[in-house]
């Protein structure tokens, strides 16, 4: 086995490394990977990306989001989380056998002290029953990765902030993630490990799966993305994970509605988003204006529905005309979440 330890804390970039050494390099051997990265979410391949997160918190609290290969649900991951990822060829493992990718793992952390680390369901690794780690898997041109999440020392105060959706927002057809209980593994590990860091997790981790007492003993097992390579996966990075397109506009059909009163009236607002663009949008309520609100309709038709857009767009409006005494600020909200 090969393995590569990311140095990068951008998860779009790990994703990326991720896809090119799947589907570009050709290992005589199966490549495990792991990476941690700066507070983000990502969604899986057939989620609606604003129906899984908490798009004001989201923007607020600078959280990076994206958009990943493979199904499943939207998870959170911030600097307490170690993300591992085996690359095989695809004859060599069944599809959707979780169980197997994940085993290694599991031995590893039950020499660690976490004896009742278990795989249960489809794709979830849990501790005294509760879920510290989510998994899923993508296939292509003979090659598989199955990836996942190890939540050591997550900040479980953001998570329930930043994934949860008011229900009264969106509807579509996209693939709801589903919530468990979670918590974090330090707690269960051996005493020796009870302050680990993510580093030295990741270190003790690979030292058990290659059954040796320092990394010096697998250096030549290590890989190294070479300069040319890097530029190859920086542009994987540009065409999918930071690219508004692939992470919203891949979303499902679905529709917005969103009713809020205000001092000066009620806004009702119902919008269609296909593509990431809003299709069709109508207002309702008892707001005053001396303005056609159809002005805005047409104005917000076509555009993506983005907060920054639509707050870019009717700049050119005076939004007093169309919701006297109603804060543009607060109307932009309403409508972009």
């Amino acid at each position: 086995m090969y393995y590569v330890a990311m140095k990068d804390h951008e998860i779009g970039r790990n994703l990326a490394t991720e896809q090119y050494l799947m589907n570009n390099v050709d290992f005589d051997e199966p490549l495990v990977l792991f990476y941690y990265e700066e507070p983000c979410i990502i969604v899986g391949r057939n989620q609606n990306t604003l129906e899984e997160i908490n798009a004001d918190y989201v923007r607020e609290h600078h959280i990076t989001v994206t958009r990943r290969l493979s199904g499943g649900g939207a998870v959170y991951q911030d600097l307490g989380n170690l993300c591992f990822s085996f690359v095989v060829d695809s004859d060599s493992q069944e599809f959707g056998d979780f169980k197997t990718f994940t085993q290694p793992i599991i031995d590893a952390l039950h020499d660690m002290g976490a004896t009742t680390a278990t795989v249960s369901g489809r794709n979830d690794l849990l501790v005294d029953g509760k879920k510290f780690s989510g998994n899923a898997m993508y296939s292509r041109n003979g090659k598989t990765f199955s990836h996942g999440t190890l939540m050591l020392n997550v900040d479980l105060n953001v998570v329930p902030q930043a994934l949860t959706v008011p229900t009264d927002k969106i509807a579509s057809k996209g693939i709801k993630s589903v919530r468990s209980r979670v918590t974090n593994l330090r707690p269960f590990l051996a005493p020796e490990y009870q302050n680990i860091t993510v580093p030295e997790f990741q270190d003790a981790l690979l030292k058990e799966l290659f059954h040796v007492d320092s990394l010096d003993e697998i250096a030549d097992k290590e890989y190294h993305v070479t300069p040319e390579q890097q530029k190859a996966i920086d542009k994987i990075y540009e065409d999918y994970y930071a690219n508004w397109d692939w992470v919203y506009g891949k979303s499902p059909e679905f529709s917005v509605k969103r009713r809020k009163h205000f001092d000066m009236g009620t806004i009702d607002a119902r919008l269609s988003v296909h593509d990431g663009h809003i299709q069709n949008v109508k207002f309702y309520g008892d707001f005053f204006g001396s303005g056609d609100v159809h002005d805005v309709e047409q104005a917000l038709n076509g555009i993506r529905y983005d907060h920054d857009v639509i707050a870019e767009k009717l700049a050119t409006l005076d939004l007093n005309q169309y919701f006297t005494g109603i804060p543009r600020t607060d109307i932009i909200d309403l409508i972009a979440q």
